[in-house]
């Protein structure tokens, strides 16, 4: 215990020393150009709270999802020579929980991104008539 309580203390002082070494030492000129939303170097033209499709949103929490399962299965295979039955039961409980989601989420259709060109249907022969571009009452591009 004392150890800990001695590490703790020396990454405090560390963190406080390096800490009060930049407010100290670096450079501070503060203007009004360095407040304003930085956009990859540009000046910002337009709004930047665009939105966006929320499938990418699922994509993500999936990620996290699956990321944080093997983050929660990496202690049971290091420790699978004294785990018991009950943990194993444990952990087939968990990735079979996780599976009927991702079944679930696979039947619903939720991942499947639907692009601005799928509903694209050209008519046969009037590949050659691309002149004119109608929008029907349905939604479908069609050429005519």
């Amino acid at each position: 215990m004392q150890t800990f309580t001695y590490f703790t203390a020396f990454i405090f002082i560390v963190a406080t020393l390096l800490l009060s070494l930049n407010f100290t030492l670096a450079p501070h000129f503060p203007y009004l150009k360095k407040r304003d939303p930085f956009e990859c170097g540009y000046i910002g033209f337009q709004m930047t709270r665009l939105p966006f499709n929320i499938s990418f949103f699922l994509y993500a929490l999936l990620f996290l999802l699956f990321d944080l399962e093997i983050l929660l299965a990496y202690p049971f295979a290091l420790s699978i020579f004294i785990n018991t039955i009950f943990g194993l039961i444990t952990v087939l409980v968990f990735f079979l929980l996780l599976t009927i989601g991702f079944v679930f989420e696979l039947g619903k259709e939720a991942l499947t991104i639907k692009s601005k060109l799928a509903n694209i249907s050209i008519i046969p022969g009037s590949i050659l008539r691309m002149s004119k571009l109608s929008i029907p009452n349905n939604n479908r591009l069609t050429l005519s």
